[in-house]
């Protein structure tokens, strides 16, 4: 998600600049240019050249396909009751999203005011690079955490009152993801989080608030929906394992380390691969339509594989992003005919 300012990620510059790290190519130099790196001041992006898409680009819409994918899984798999009332799942929706929304505003508030977004190579960050403050930043994530209160606290008044209490420790788990005086996201745990909430939690509640069941096909389901929230994560931290060893930010691919980290990101298409075949027992061979994705991400594995780093990494993420959606579609639409 590079910024309106500089639409490529590498600039070719006459002569070595003293503020970037660069190689030298015959007579120019190819100067890694990040819009977030306040260091670099060629075209830098300022609150008023970006105005209000600033704050689409901080939401980091290539990250959304995690939120609305359990969603539509967990529709799909409502569709075996009688029972479902359908205009819950948007409620759902919306909760989701918001999670997802007010995560990545906490996310660039917390690191921002660390200091561990001064260096990277990625998508802009609102208070790393300036071109938002950072308390501005910390109300839009409280709005969104709002929103998804709000529509969560509506499902639980039809449905139960536990929901509250999901909601209120979803949200908490967002803010420590890097927020708080300890958090977790530092120490290695943040795919836990993303499998937990973006996958388990958001699958098999979206089932439980539009049908009012848990069944057996909603939890391998959501296994599926997990590994793939995962792995985006995953593509982003192996992006930015350099930056993070420098800032002291130990994320899980800091610990495993760069080969093992894409090794990780294999196991996990291979995992959701594995189980949407085994899902096909429980609902049907319609369920296979899910493989579809796993097909899809194939070109970002092979990428992964061959080593890509820094800039190639984004545009990695963005591609593992679109096989995600496109898995949800089709395995969505595989459980609710097998369903049906």
């Amino acid at each position: 998600m590079a910024s309106p300012a500089s639409h490529a990620d590498f600039n070719l510059l006459m002569n070595a600049s003293p503020r970037g790290k660069s190689r030298q190519t015959s007579s120019f130099t190819l100067l890694a240019y990040d819009p977030c790196d306040t260091r670099c001041m060629t075209n830098q992006p300022t609150p008023a050249s970006l105005g209000w898409k600033k704050w689409i680009l901080g939401a980091r819409p290539r990250t959304l396909p995690a939120a609305v994918v359990p969603v539509f899984i967990g529709m799909a798999c409502a569709a075996s009751s009688e029972n479902s009332i359908w205009w819950r799942a948007a409620l759902a929706g919306v909760v989701s999203l918001a999670l997802q929304v007010g995560v990545n505003y906490a996310n660039d508030y917390s690191d921002g005011i660390k200091g561990t977004d001064a260096v990277r190579v990625g998508p802009l960050r609102l208070v790393g690079s300036g071109v938002a403050s950072a308390s501005s930043v910390k109300r839009a994530a409280f709005v969104a955490f709002g929103i998804a209160a709000v529509a969560g606290l509506a499902l639980a008044i039809v449905t139960s009152w536990l929901l509250i209490l999901v909601g209120v420790v979803s949200i908490a788990a967002a803010w420590t993801y890097t927020g708080g005086p300890r958090p977790y996201g530092y120490a290695g745990l943040g795919e836990v989080f993303v499998f937990v909430f973006f996958g388990v939690v958001a699958t098999v509640g979206t089932e439980y608030v539009v049908a009012e069941q848990m069944t057996l096909m909603g939890l391998l389901a959501s296994v599926v929906a997990g590994c793939f929230a995962c792995s985006l994560l995953v593509i982003n931290n192996l992006r930015d394992i350099p930056g993070d060893t420098v800032a002291g930010k130990r994320t899980l691919a800091v610990v495993l380390g760069d080969v093992k980290t894409r090794y990780l990101f294999a196991s996990l298409i291979a995992v959701a691969g594995i189980v949407i075949i085994v899902t096909s027992f429980v609902a049907g061979p319609f369920a296979l339509f899910g493989l579809v994705g796993v097909i899809a991400v194939k070109p970002a594995l092979d990428a992964v594989a061959r080593g890509a780093k820094g800039k190639d990494l984004i545009i990695v993420l963005g591609a593992v992003g679109k096989a995600q959606m496109i898995m949800g579609l089709t395995y969505a639409a595989g459980i609710a005919i097998a369903l049906i």
